[in-house]
């Protein structure tokens, strides 16, 4: 494959995540508490946010943030089982866990480098999925993907220390290459995308590994009792040790023609130039995306947005009906107005908490009433009750498993310690696929540190 069509495949790749990318950002903003940020279509055609339309109806905005908690309830039961065991890796999965709740998307990448510190070894690092892009599978594992890469925004500093290679004249080359890429037209034109460009003052630089075929020679060598594989161009190379050694009366070697699966990872400007290429048996990133069915990814967070949104609307409305119910209408006969008293002043006094209004009594008639609805008769409150119970049947975080007592204060330690265990039964699949994503990262982990 050419590496120009690599880099287009790439942008197919990337283009075609943008639903996941709008749908994340979404969740983002809901698990952090900007919950009236979704737009609706007025009856005039206009666009408006949701929180513009309650603040148009005179209504105050509030929120209930009950996503956070559930995200963190999660999060904490498991960091609790992996300080427990140990793990050396506890905070980047924590947080990446928490992602995985957020988007449905876990990504980490492993890889083997000298650090700024002088350390070196393989290590794991968070990958966002917003920069993350990968071709269409069906395994839910991902063992049948062809394609993945990230994207990088890299110091032009940091860009010359990793493919520099000990070359000033590389160097001076990649300095000017990165200079020249806001005059110069990119490979696939000057759209402004977020594929093509990085933050001001970053470089960016697309790293993708393909699965290609590749046509090798599978050696034996009886004399070292070993088996390789060697390019083709091995061969001229093989034949020359073989006459060398029926001279000498020593086994030959045995070559055989195969066509082989590899990876192969290149590293990208956004003008098409590699920087680098390297070869590995698997691509670097470990990846799981819940639940992975006919290629889309529903995540936790997105199962209860429409209950919390619910849950903003009945708070909102009860803080309404209270603000506005608070002291009622006042009834106020026009021919009791008291001497040298203006109406301005009578709704004055009644918007203070502790006005006075002064009125002539007429004997016989009524004086100023007060009228006052009830806000509890319209079952806002037993709605909002309910949703709440909602959003936990929903979720699957019911109290038992936040550690709240659940019947009676009677009841038996065991029947709680049974009730919180089957608590947990909704997130059990949620939290094995992240495990599995767990493992699949520290076999690469072991197989990096072994190579």
């Amino acid at each position: 494959m050419e590496r120009s069509d690599i880099l287009i495949r790439a942008r197919e790749c990337f283009d075609a995540g943008a639903g996941f990318r709008q749908r994340r950002d979404r969740q983002k903003r809901f698990t952090y508490g900007e919950q009236w940020s979704d737009t609706v279509t007025c009856a005039d055609g206009r666009t408006r946010t949701e929180r513009d339309m309650a603040t148009m109806r005179g209504r105050t905005p509030l929120t209930n943030n009950m996503i956070r908690n559930l995200v963190k309830t999660i999060t904490g039961h498991f960091r609790t089982e992996a300080d427990a065991e140990g793990s050396d890796n506890t905070e980047l999965d924590a947080r990446t866990l928490e992602e995985f709740l957020i988007s449905g998307a876990a990504v980490q990448r492993v890889w083997s480098e000298r650090r700024p510190d002088g350390s070196a070894g393989p290590r794991a690092e968070a990958v966002s999925p917003a920069v993350f892009f990968y071709s269409p599978f069906c395994d839910p594992r991902g063992q049948d993907v062809e394609l993945a890469g990230m994207l990088h925004d890299w110091s032009l500093p940091e860009v010359l220390a990793r493919f520099a290679g000990g070359s000033r004249e590389r160097a001076e080359q990649l300095r000017r290459h990165f200079g020249n890429l806001g005059c110069e037209a990119p490979l696939f034109g000057r759209t402004p995308t977020d594929f093509l460009h990085a933050a001001p003052g970053r470089c960016r630089v697309i790293e993708v590994w393909t699965l290609e075929a590749s046509e090798r020679l599978r050696v034996h060598d009886p004399l070292a009792a070993s088996f390789s594989l060697e390019p083709l161009s091995a061969q001229g190379r093989i034949d020359a040790l073989n006459r060398r050694r029926a001279k000498a009366k020593l086994p030959r070697v045995a070559t055989r023609w195969e066509m082989t699966m590899g990876w192969r990872g290149r590293w990208f400007s956004p003008h098409g130039l590699v920087l680098a290429e390297a070869e590995a048996a698997r691509h670097p990133f470990a990846f799981r995306l819940y639940p992975m069915i006919d290629g889309e990814v529903h995540s936790f967070v997105e199962d209860v947005i429409d209950q919390q949104k619910y849950i903003n609307r009945l708070i909102t409305h009860v803080d309404n009906m209270m603000s506005t119910s608070a002291k009622g209408v006042l009834l106020f006969p026009q021919d009791q107005l008291g001497d040298d008293v203006e109406w301005r002043d009578v709704a004055d006094a009644w918007a203070s908490y502790d006005g006075i209004i002064p009125y002539n009594p007429r004997p016989g008639m009524p004086g100023p009433q007060q009228v006052i609805t009830n806000p509890a008769s319209c079952g806002a409150y037993e709605l909002l009750s309910l949703q709440m119970k909602m959003m936990e049947e929903v979720s699957g975080v019911s109290p038992a498993y936040r550690g709240k007592t659940v019947g009676g204060s009677g009841n038996s330690a065991q029947l709680y310690e049974t009730q919180a265990r089957y608590a947990g039964v909704a997130l059990a699949d949620l939290f094995g696929t992240f495990r599995a994503f767990v493992a699949d990262r520290d076999r690469l982990l072991a197989e990096a540190a072994g190579s």
